[in-house]
């Protein structure tokens, strides 16, 4: 009988499962998937960090440094762990509907990114400096100085400047 068996029967779907939601729509796939490719050019992105390591880190760092790290919790993508007066603190951030806020928070941003410049130019203060992996290159300083000039995204194409830099200066374009 020469037929060989079929080799598809012999795949075993994978038994690996994660604690993120699935998306409900390619907009909130993109979103996320471009949060997470900025934050990996952030510095202050720390990935599958733990709680007690986080606060550990912060504990000697000064008030209002902040650093964002992999939620361990069903269904949220990110945390905001932060040195705060009482020392260090942790807060899910919730997406939802397109737009992240903080747990418990009715106020919410278009983007992370938005949200974190939100609360470091806030009255209270709570954040103010990020806790990066790396010292920040000089491009990353010029960038950083350039884009709190600019005040937006979108004054990036009005700068006299070669195509080059204005994508460099849009990889991560926040004043963070």
């Amino acid at each position: 009988s020469g037929s060989s068996p079929n080799p598809r029967s012999t795949v075993t779907r994978s038994t690996y499962t994660t604690h993120f939601p699935t998306f409900t729509s390619k907009e909130d796939c993109d979103i996320i998937t471009d949060t997470a490719a900025k934050l990996e050019r952030s510095g202050f992105y720390w990935g599958p960090l733990g709680v007690e390591e986080a606060h550990r880190m912060l504990q000697s760092a000064p008030l209002g440094s902040f650093l964002i790290r992999d939620s361990r919790q069903k269904g949220v993508f990110f945390t905001l762990s932060y040195k705060g007066k009482c020392g260090p603190l942790s807060i899910r951030i919730d997406y939802k509907q397109l737009k992240f806020s903080l747990s418990g928070n009715q106020r919410a941003f278009p983007t992370l990114f938005a949200l974190l410049e939100h609360y470091i130019n806030s009255p209270k203060k709570s954040l103010s400096i990020p806790y990066r992996k790396w010292e920040p290159t000089l491009q990353e300083l010029c960038r950083r100085r350039i884009m709190d000039l600019c005040g937006e995204k979108s004054q990036v194409s009005e700068l006299p400047v070669t195509h080059v830099v204005q994508e460099f200066l849009l990889e991560f374009p926040f004043k963070l």
